[in-house]
């Protein structure tokens, strides 16, 4: 009898169980965990990661503001002397970049090609342009043909040389305009945390960022005819298109200056001498901004580098802080600005590279950031003074010393542009471990163990894994 109800129970679970089989994915489907991500939602921390990481203060700050001469420190001034830190190249920098951003937008072209919605493929491919345009300006030679091919077994990618890594970058930029000009598909308006789902600002977005990265290899490579074909296509127009993420009044969503200095009680990170010299020398309305005064009314910077400090010279509370604008928790972190772009039209067309008034493009980056810092008063006055007006015979050194006024917030784009142009004129940081300010970020010494031959490659195509070793944009 027992046998005859297990035999019978057996029977009912077979039935049971073949019965429950039909439609069995259909019925366990969990709604809340779909098995494909729409490529809209990736966009939001995309632009997070890489906003986050270029403004963290010690890639923005240590390794970009610093070597720029807009900051200095007054304790923990390894990186301001030349010695950074090799873990923060490697998670902020190079995984950061590569993983975060560049895997993270690739994924949103190819679920977008699958969604049949070209507007989201742009988006996919301006992010990839953008994360690839940080690496290599950062590096030098990068992999990028074999990068993010870990799906096709290439897990230790060859490096490309910086010509390439740029020719692919106008690439993207190219494929991107064209998808946006079919004004087909949609933008997740939600998700967009840049532009709210606006595709014609993504669209001028990507020739802004077309029109820097053709004139960060303009010394080296003739692209006149690129950047002329660029003044027939959308572009930004003012402070209002610019890409910038628009950070919240709160941790952790909050400016990363505010929350390491302000929030994290962290104040080493103070204005340089330089800095505040030049905007003394200018009578720049912009100085009660960017610089804080000390107790006693002045406004006092500290020179790049110092072994022994905090001394009696330099300490906390004699040196000035970054204004208290910059210490805002909703300032916004930019990826690029109206004003940059301005000031590289005008050094294009002074150089003859563009037809326009280089004097009006000048003009108006200058107008533009002291709208960005809310000076309102002042401006006329300071663009007829002295060295600041505009003079064709110095034009290009007062161009690109005002981008590097600027640029003041935007550490890592101070620098590159700092080492693109050579000016303004810079000594190297006071007992520096090396001896001329650095040309590059050194690659991660992961990259000797796991990626050996691609390593050796770019070593021996390049130069020698320095910071002194100069990147291709750079010149001899």
């Amino acid at each position: 009898m027992k046998k005859s109800f297990l035999f019978l129970f057996i029977g009912l679970m077979m039935f049971t169980n073949i019965g429950c089989d039909k439609d069995f994915e259909e019925i366990n489907a969990n709604p809340n965990e779909p098995s494909a991500v729409p490529s809209g939602l990736l966009i939001a921390d995309i632009v997070r990661v890489s906003t986050n990481n270029l403004y963290n203060t010690f890639v923005g700050g240590d390794m970009g503001g610093c070597w720029a001469q807009h900051i200095a420190k007054v304790q923990y001034n390894d990186e301001a002397r030349y010695i950074p830190r090799e873990s923060i190249i490697e998670s902020l920098v190079w995984k950061g970049f590569y993983e975060d951003v560049i895997a993270d937008s690739k994924s949103i072209e190819l679920l977008a090609i699958e969604e049949e919605n070209p507007a989201m493929e742009a988006v996919g491919l301006i992010l990839q342009a953008y994360g690839y345009s940080i690496l290599t300006d950062a590096f030098g030679n990068i992999p990028f043909s074999e990068a993010i091919q870990a799906t096709s077994e290439i897990f230790s990618p060859a490096y490309d040389s910086q010509e390439n890594v740029y020719t692919g970058i106008l690439g993207l930029l190219d494929n991107a305009n064209s998808k946006l000009e079919l004004a087909e598909g949609s933008i997740n308006a939600t998700s967009d945390i840049l532009y709210g789902g606006d595709a014609a600002k993504w669209q001028k977005f990507a020739n802004s960022l077309k029109f820097r990265s053709l004139m960060r290899i303009s010394g080296v490579k003739d692209v006149g005819a690129q950047l002329t074909d660029l003044l027939g296509k959308p572009m930004f127009g003012s402070n209002d298109d610019e890409a910038k993420l628009q950070y919240l009044a709160n941790d952790p969503n909050a400016n990363p200056w505010y929350e390491r200095i302000v929030f994290g009680v962290r104040g080493e990170w103070k204005v340089n001498s330089v800095l505040v010299d030049k905007l003394q020398e200018l009578s720049d309305p912009r100085l009660g901004v960017f610089v804080a005064p000390i107790e006693t009314g002045e406004y006092r910077g500290k020179p790049s580098g110092i072994f022994d400090v905090p001394n009696d010279e330099y300490k906390y509370n004699n040196v000035s802080p970054l204004g208290d604008f910059y210490l805002n928790p909703e300032l916004p972190g930019y990826m690029m600005s109206y004003s940059e772009l301005q000031f590289l039209m005008a050094e294009a067309a002074e150089r003859g590279l563009i037809s326009g008034d280089a004097a009006t493009h000048y003009n108006e980056g200058i107008r533009a950031n002291f709208e960005t810092n809310g000076v309102t008063d002042g401006l006329a006055a300071y663009m007829e003074q002295g060295f600041v007006a505009y003079n064709s015979s110095i034009a290009l050194q007062q161009i690109a010393e005002q981008n590097w006024l600027a640029l003041f917030g935007q550490g890592f784009e101070a620098w590159t542009e700092w080492r693109r142009t050579g000016f303004p004129e810079l000594e190297p940081a006071i007992e520096g471990a090396i001896n001329e300010i650095p040309s590059r970020y050194t690659y991660p010494a992961i990259e000797q163990s796991v990626n050996v031959d691609g390593y050796s490659g770019a070593v021996s195509a390049q130069g020698p894994n320095l910071l002194t070793t100069k990147v291709w944009w750079m010149g001899n």
